[in-house]
């Protein structure tokens, strides 16, 4: 299996868009990110529920971004299970909470053992069935369930200060891990699986996070800065583990994006690595740590 990144850029391509750096052309990614957190602040305007309808769409992205690169890797998986088998998972969060979002999931997983069995027939035994049934349910639990616990963010009183809170603290981490990187960083973090991750880097997300935290629960939740100082904590982690574990997909794919969707950014799955994690975190602390 042939799974060797394409070659370096031309010079013209490389001198069109210079990256910094931390690797970002930020001429591009500035304003891509400013109109993802446009299309945050649109959703739950009027009704925080239609937020269901952002991280939906999301959940049916990032899959087809994962199924594309798994495809060229060789990976033969079930993706009409797949993008049907998430946005069940969400919507059914959509109707009956987390019981619900966890019924569609084992309902898809096995949809997704049987259709990956049969895909070749019932007269050719399916060759590397339990790779590609195993990497089909990793897809599953890596961007639907996290995904629907993320849309969940958006039930009840406080709905749209919940969405909130998780943006604001990824974007607190993504912006200290960024900042002290390029300024401090020395101390490679994980050189193997992301070479410009640095200890640095993380001191800093640690930094504008826990202020974050701290800040959202205070004003938005009136409750302890200590449970918001642990929230921006828990987030860090898992901003910061869901980037690695990204990175470590994309290095046994041999590839340097998931996708070209988002200038300056790369795949839209690039941007859902620390999101979909951290909702996990998030919506857990919301529901039992500061409850509202």
């Amino acid at each position: 299996m042939d799974t060797a990144p394409p070659g370096p850029p031309g010079p013209t391509a490389a001198a069109a868009a210079p990256p910094s750096r931390a690797g970002r052309d930020l001429t591009r990614a500035i304003p891509v990110g400013v109109g993802l957190g446009a299309l945050v602040i649109a959703s739950i305007a009027f009704t925080p529920r239609a937020w269901y309808v952002v991280a939906a769409g999301a959940v049916a992205i990032g899959t087809w971004e994962v199924f594309k690169r798994l495809r060229q890797a060789r990976f033969r998986l079930p993706l009409i299970p797949l993008l049907l088998g998430g946005q069940a998972t969400v919507w059914a969060g959509f109707l009956s909470g987390a019981e619900g979002a966890f019924a569609a999931f084992a309902v898809t997983t096995v949809v997704v053992f049987v259709w990956r069995l049969l895909m070749g027939g019932l007269t050719t035994a399916p060759k590397n069935y339990m790779r590609d049934a195993s990497v089909a349910v990793f897809v599953l639990v890596w961007i639907a369930v996290p995904g629907s616990l993320g849309a969940m963010l958006s039930d009840g009183e406080f709905g749209a200060q919940r969405v909130v809170a998780l943006i604001l603290l990824v974007v607190c981490s993504d912006v200290g891990g960024y900042v002290a990187g390029v300024l401090f960083g020395k101390h490679p973090m994980a050189p193997a699986i992301s070479p410009k991750k640095s200890w640095e880097g993380f001191a800093g997300s640690l930094l504008f996070a826990t202020v974050g935290g701290a800040t959202v629960v205070a004003t938005m939740f009136d409750d302890s800065i200590w449970k918001g100082i642990l929230l921006g904590v828990l987030t860090v982690f898992t901003a910061t583990l869901g980037d690695l574990v990204e990175s470590q997909v994309k290095r046994d794919l041999g590839i340097k994006d998931m996708g070209t969707m988002l200038p300056g950014h790369g795949g839209f799955m690039d941007r859902l690595d620390s999101v979909l994690p951290s909702a996990v975190v998030v919506w857990v602390v919301f529901t039992y740590v500061v409850p509202t």
